[in-house]
Order: structure tokens, then sequence, then C-alpha cells
């Protein structure tokens, strides 16, 4: 070990407080603070649940490995291709603004994973 090297040593109380800051901030999700986009993501984790294919539940399908990696229970599917799904159904809705509103979801998505990996 280089001679340079120090070890940072913590009181049992600042030990005991970063643990309790991480994981608050770890689990914020849980609480009242509201993440941006989280109101889309809520929608898609209940309509997956229930077993819908709608816009918040194939978004939450296309962020399922991301958002089951920083914690969040997402229920499994069977949705082969949720972003081809997702787009059919807004061309369907609006042929001329369908790549427009899907980049705008999939921005509202990475900010949520975003905030949510940061405990923002």
């Amino acid at each position: 070990m280089p001679s340079d090297t120090r070890t940072l040593r913590l009181s049992k109380s600042t030990r005991h407080a970063c643990a309790f800051l991480f994981v608050t901030n770890r689990f914020r999700l849980q609480s009242n603070a509201m993440k941006p986009g989280q109101e889309l993501i809520d929608q898609g984790l209940a309509d997956l649940a229930d077993g819908r294919e709608t816009i918040a539940a194939l978004l939450v399908a296309i962020g399922s490995p991301r958002l089951r990696r920083a914690g969040v229970q997402v229920p499994n599917h069977t949705i082969a291709t949720p972003e081809h799904r997702l787009y059919e159904i807004l061309a369907k809705e609006n042929p001329d603004g369908a790549h427009s509103k899907y980049n705008s979801l999939i921005r509202r998505l990475v900010s949520f994973e975003r905030a949510l990996e940061c405990g923002t």
C-alpha cells in the first residue's frame, strides 16, 4: 500500500448519519417527493401490473432494465419490442407528431431514471 494513502476514520454516529442519508435518498421514490416524470412512471407500473398496453406501460417496459437496477419493482411483461409498439400507438394518434412525442416521452423516462439513480 502506498505510504501516502490515508484511511478515513468516521465516528459511529457519523457512519449512522451517512447510512441514514443514503437510505432515505435511495428510497425517496416511496416518499412524497416527486421526481420528474414520476406520475407517468407510476401510471405505467400500474398499467403493466394490470396487463394494459398503454403509452405509460410501454414507456415503463422500455425502461424496465434500468428501473430494476435502480430498485424499482417492475412487473414482468411479454411485450417483445415496446419501443416499436409505443411508436405505432403514437403514429395512430398523430402521424405527423409521433416522432416528436416519442422523443419527448423517452426524455421524460431518462430524466426520471437519472433522478432516481442520483437520489434527487
